[in-house]
């Protein structure tokens, strides 16, 4: 019997260790699955986190990169070459900033000048285009260098009636007009009525709209008929800057018309870029004209440009 109860003791210890020992192990599974998942889901969170972290800062330096190349990298390359610059500031840019802006070159000129300008102070207005374009926007407007090629030739001629060909936004309307005396006149020929529209606005900030006549068309179509039309019977300055491959029939359609007289005065921009070789070919072989090449740079930049003046000497 004792032996007997032994046995039945000890089975009843055996299945005891065992049942304690199943549900221990499955205690400490189910105590410790919960620490695992915590564990898991902390991992995760941390490792989002990481991922999050270095996209925005690769996303950062990508964007600050990116900002860096077009504000300042770019710009700097294209300074010497006349082509990359203008497709760079015309094709790339210009089209970047009208998406971003929801608004046009030229109106962003005019707010320029509105915006750092003194109203009736032409000078003023040239100084905050040149500003503008010279830090902010590439526009092809004369600019400043050959502004003062183009000032120093209308204060020697001391015209009484000027032609310009190509308005765009005024600029050199307003470099033109500021300089002529009481009594003398500008024609100034443009082609773009969004363009026409703006310089109107520019020249009448500048205070000089009593001496610009800004008249809305072709060239071709309006050089035959300016004496009709505004009493004009020659002009003593005329100042190309519109399509240079109208340069050479336009000035031979102003000889047709009887506009040009002994001493009148041809001063023709972007010579050498975008450039104009059938007109230069013609204007210095010709001997009704007396020429001469002033060496600069295209505007705002430092690519080679330069100026012709001609004397027609009839």
């Amino acid at each position: 019997m004792h032996r007997m109860g032994d046995g039945r003791e000890s089975n009843q210890q055996s299945v005891s260790s065992k049942t304690q020992h199943m549900f221990g192990v499955d205690h400490q599974r189910r105590q410790k699955a919960p620490l695992d998942a915590r564990d898991h889901d902390s991992g995760w969170s941390e490792f989002c986190l990481r991922v999050m972290s270095l996209t925005l800062v690769y996303s950062t330096g990508a964007a600050a990169l990116l900002y860096a190349l077009f504000r300042w990298v770019m710009p700097a390359v294209v300074q010497y070459h006349g082509g990359l610059a203008v497709f760079w500031h015309e094709a790339i840019m210009g089209r970047v900033l009208d998406t971003l802006t929801q608004s046009t070159q030229p109106q962003r000129l005019l707010g320029a000048v509105q915006k750092n300008s003194t109203r009736g102070n032409p000078r003023s207005v040239v100084q905050s285009i040149d500003d503008y374009c010279r830090h902010q926007e590439w526009a092809m407007n004369v600019g400043d260098e050959k502004g003062c090629i183009l000032d120093s030739t209308v204060s020697e001629v001391n015209p009484t009636y000027v032609l310009e060909l190509g308005t765009y936004c005024g600029y050199s309307a307003v470099r033109i007009a500021s300089l002529l005396g009481p009594h003398a006149k500008l024609y100034t020929l443009e082609f773009n009525k969004d363009h026409a529209a703006v310089a109107r606005q520019v020249i009448a900030w500048a205070g000089l709209e009593d001496r610009v006549q800004l008249v809305e068309g072709s060239s071709s179509e309006w050089i035959p008929k300016i004496k009709e039309e505004f009493g004009v019977k020659t002009f003593d300055l005329v100042f190309l800057d519109h399509w240079k491959e109208a340069y050479l029939p336009d000035t031979k359609l102003m000889e047709e018309s009887g506009l040009l007289r002994k001493g009148t005065v041809l001063l023709a921009d972007n010579v050498i870029y975008p450039g104009a070789p059938q007109y230069l070919e013609y204007i210095r072989s010709s001997p009704r004209y007396k020429s001469q090449f002033y060496q600069s740079h295209l505007e705002y930049t430092k690519a080679a440009d330069g100026m012709e003046k001609s004397v027609f000497l009839g």
